[in-house]
């Protein structure tokens, strides 16, 4: 498994304090995410996730807001993140947002990006024999991409191979 340090690495702080959004649907995306907690728990953070069964069970102590979902394919989904995107990024101001996917990730990479904040992608370990969606929609938006297997750079040539999360 990964060392909390290629996080360090990809975001480059390693002592300072930051803010953070953690931006992922529910499920296996929000459980990759939640592997960086050696990482995430020292610095401020929000989450941006779906209004699910385990991601109140499993973020019951942390500052969540719920994005609209399904966001597969759902224009009109897609252009109310937009505007949860717009809010949430104007409230919190994070130095960083770290995203997983899946399609929820988009909103948030282009708009702070815009915003000058650094994203962090990480491709999900299943997908490896072709690139997300996401991760397409993503990779030029990001500051950093990191992905968990050697076949994955086949696809995402440009990106840092980490390891496994999980």
């Amino acid at each position: 498994m990964t060392d909390p340090t290629s996080i360090d690495e990809a975001v480059g702080s390693s002592d300072e304090r930051l803010t953070v959004g953690l931006v992922g649907s529910s499920g296996g995306h929000l459980a990759h995410l939640l592997v960086l907690k050696p990482w995430w728990e020292n610095h401020d953070r929000f989450w941006v996730t779906f209004d699910m069964p385990d991601s109140h069970d499993l973020l019951e102590s942390e500052r969540c807001d719920w994005a609209h979902y399904p966001t597969t394919r759902n224009i009109p989904n897609l252009i109310r993140n937009f505007g949860l995107a717009w809010k949430v990024l104007r409230r919190e101001r994070p130095d960083v947002i770290i995203s997983t996917g899946a399609a929820v990730a988009f909103p948030f990479f282009l708009l702070g990006r815009l915003m000058g904040v650094k994203t962090v992608f990480i491709e999900v370990y299943d997908r490896i024999d072709h690139a997300s969606l996401t991760a397409r929609l993503c990779a030029p938006l990001s500051s950093s991409f990191l992905v968990q297997w050697e076949d994955q750079l086949v696809f995402h040539p440009k990106a840092e191979l980490i390891g496994r999360l999980m």
